[in-house]
Order: C-alpha cells, then sequence, then structure tokens
C-alpha cells in the first residue's frame, strides 16, 4: 500500500497533519518541502501556514538553484525573485511567499542531491534534550535503521544563511537526522514517506531518552551492538 499517492503537497499535508497530532510542532511553527521529479524546482510551506491546515495551495514552488519563485505548472519560466506562485494565496488574499526558513531547505537540496524531503520541526523532547546538553540516545532497532546518527548543529539564528549552510556541511556526510541547537530539527530524506519515519522516530528517542534521565538511568541506555548496526541495510531499501 502506497503512503500517499500523488502529488508532492498531498504528501506533505498528510505529514503536517500527523507530526501536530503527535506534538512535534504547534502554531505555525515547521516547514516543509519536497523536490519534484528532475530536482531544479521544490515545493515549500509557504510563510505563516500552520502544518495541520496545509492545501495544495499553501505551497510555493521554488528553484533549487538559485530560491526563486516559480509558476506552478509543469514548465515554469523564471520570475523576479520577488514574485510568487500563482494560486497559492494567504488568507487575506495576498500572494504567498515561502517560509522564512526557505535557505535552510534549498542549501540541503544543493549539498545533497540524494534527498527529496526536508522536514523541519520544533520536537519538544529533543529541544528539552539539547538545552540540557544531553545527546539523543538510539535506544530501539527502529531508532537505528531510520536514523543512524543524529547530529548537532551549533546555535545560529533561525532563516538566515548561516543556520542553512551549518545545516548543509553537517548533512554533506549524508547524515540525515540534524538537531537544530535551541530551535528544533530538520530530517532528510530521499522521500517524503521516509522523512516522516524519520522525524517521529528521532522524537520517540528524544523522549526514551528523557525519561531514562529522568529517572536517573541515562547510563544504563547502552548502544546496539557495533555488528548489528553494521548489517543493517539502507531504509531506501525497505522499512523494519
Amino acid at each position: 500500500m502506497t503512503y500517499v499517492a500523488g502529488d508532492l503537497r498531498d504528501q506533505l499535508a498528510y505529514l503536517g497533519r500527523d507530526v501536530v497530532r503527535a506534538g512535534l510542532v504547534v502554531g505555525s511553527g515547521g516547514n516543509l518541502s519536497a523536490r519534484l521529479p528532475g530536482g531544479d524546482d521544490c515545493w515549500v510551506t509557504a510563510s505563516g501556514t500552520w502544518l495541520d491546515r496545509l492545501d495544495r495551495a499553501s505551497f510555493v514552488r521554488v528553484r533549487v538553484a538559485d530560491g526563486t519563485t516559480l509558476p506552478d505548472g509543469p514548465a515554469p519560466e523564471a520570475m523576479p525573485p520577488v514574485a510568487v506562485a500563482p494560486g497559492a494565496m494567504t488568507p487575506a488574499g495576498t500572494p504567498a511567499r515561502p517560509t522564512s526558513e526557505l535557505a535552510l531547505h534549498l542549501a540541503v537540496y544543493r549539498a545533497r542531491p540524494d534527498v527529496h524531503a526536508v522536514v523541519h520541526l520544533h520536537p519538544q523532547s529533543m529541544l528539552l534534550l539539547d538545552t540540557l546538553g544531553v545527546p539523543i540516545r538510539l535506544v530501539t532497532t527502529d531508532h537505528a535503521f531510520y536514523l543512524r546518527r543524529v547530529v548537532t548543529v551549533p546555535f545560529a539564528p533561525p532563516g538566515g544563511w548561516p543556520l542553512a549552510q551549518a545545516a548543509a556541511d553537517a548533512a554533506a556526510d549524508g547524515t540525515n537526522c540534524l538537531i537544530l541547537s535551541r530551535h528544533g530539527c530538520s530530517v532528510l530524506a530521499s522521500s517524503v514517506e521516509l522523512a516522516h519515519k524519520r522525524a517521529v522516530n528521532l522524537e520517540e528517542a528524544a523522549r526514551l531518552t528523557y525519561r531514562a534521565l529522568a529517572v536517573g538511568r541515562l547510563d544504563e541506555l547502552t548502544p546496539l551492538p557495533a555488528d548489528y548496526l553494521d548489517q543493517l541495510p539502507h531504509p531506501e531499501q525497505g522499512s523494519v
């Protein structure tokens, strides 16, 4: 059974509703994107959108190479950088603009041609552990399979190129789970479905880590056997 058939915007809208229900983001926090087939353009959530209220008009089409916003037809022509995707409108009736974290998404796509979805959320357990300086433990086989490793990007103000570049540098070696210190996480994947799985597993790992910390038994969360980790297939090849 397929994840969500059809348009990438429908897949991202489904993901958005689920992560809000799961408590991984509140209000109009967080932002999502997916790279279109061919790799030249991506859909990103519009500025100010609530992730549990997304529809196709909630996304703006952007050219990865230079950040230019584009028409949402199948064969876009370049438009000035201030242009927006026709049909994408805010509730007030003004044209939608890409998320303020657009640079974060574009920098990752440029650094990682294999990445086709970027999910940026603000999970509470993960953020609390980051503030306490406690690394997330990969407790279960699912955590190991989907996350592999989690890397923390030092604090930089949201929405700017310093943060975007730091995140892209951290992901360049194939890391797909980034903690943006005091801010949130960015989870990368070859598909929206896989990004969804990584996002929920990252916060589950954080919650289990925090529970062990709260009862004074954090040191007992020992790593999974190295030989098991070495034998894991790539998540793109299936699920566990």
